[in-house]
């Protein structure tokens, strides 16, 4: 999903800046207070931050102008909520685009809207929405991990519609052209990600357990195995 540099018109490029420095502040604050509360969940966060960048690093070709992969933040979000992933997720992407030449400086306020700030509400309001009807913690982490991801390219496929809408059709035409492209690749790899942050998941709450129970997340290792 990382636009590429320089693809976005400079108005929409300037826009999508606009649009997520407040989530920024919020991620900001969110990332404070949690350190004020507990320094030992630096170590947790950066684990979660390491898991974000190789695996949206991983991208297959895709649509002009952009590409596929996951996203790795349905896991953070579900750990630490939706703002803290604002930061660790647009981070990742400034490293990505200095040092990979993934995504771009200049759509870098479209492409950390798209995956770190839409993507981690998403997951998160799907993890807690399926919790809340009953069902086991494997398949409300799946559910908002993979819908997250799913949700990004969607973002994705809004932000170049709107940027370029076709000459007949607007903008309904060509987000239907852009969704359809990233459906192909995007849905394996959104049940991917799912089936991998369940099995993540698992793994820190065998050896996180205490750090866990601190963000009040309490998973057991029977509810997290598929």
């Amino acid at each position: 999903m990382h636009i590429m540099e320089g693809f976005l018109p400079a108005g929409w490029a300037a826009f999508w800046v606009l649009v997520t420095l407040p989530f920024l502040v919020i991620g900001m604050r969110s990332i404070n207070k949690m350190n004020a509360y507990n320094p030992r969940l630096k170590m947790l966060l950066g684990l979660v931050g390491a898991f974000v960048f190789v695996l949206s690093a991983l991208k297959i070709p895709s649509v002009t102008g952009s590409s596929s992969h996951l996203t790795g933040v349905g896991l953070g979000a579900i750990m630490f909520g939706p703002t803290v992933m604002t930061i660790l997720g647009t981070i990742v992407l400034i490293f990505q685009a200095l040092l990979l030449a993934h995504g771009g400086l200049s759509t870098l306020g479209a492409n950390a809207f798209a995956m770190a700030v839409a993507g981690p509400l998403v997951a998160y309001g799907v993890f807690k929405g399926v919790q809340k009807l009953g069902a086991p913690q494997w398949l409300s982490v799946f559910l908002g991990a993979g819908l997250g991801n799913l949700f990004t390219y969607i973002i994705t496929s809004a932000q170049l519609a709107l940027a370029f809408p076709a000459g007949q059709g607007g903008v309904v035409m060509s987000f239907t052209k852009f969704a359809s492209v990233f459906a192909v690749t995007q849905i394996p790899l959104a049940v991917s990600e799912g089936l991998l942050t369940v099995l993540v998941l698992n793994l820190v709450s065998a050896y996180a357990k205490e750090e866990l129970k601190q963000l009040q997340f309490n998973i057991s290792s029977k509810e997290a195995k598929l």
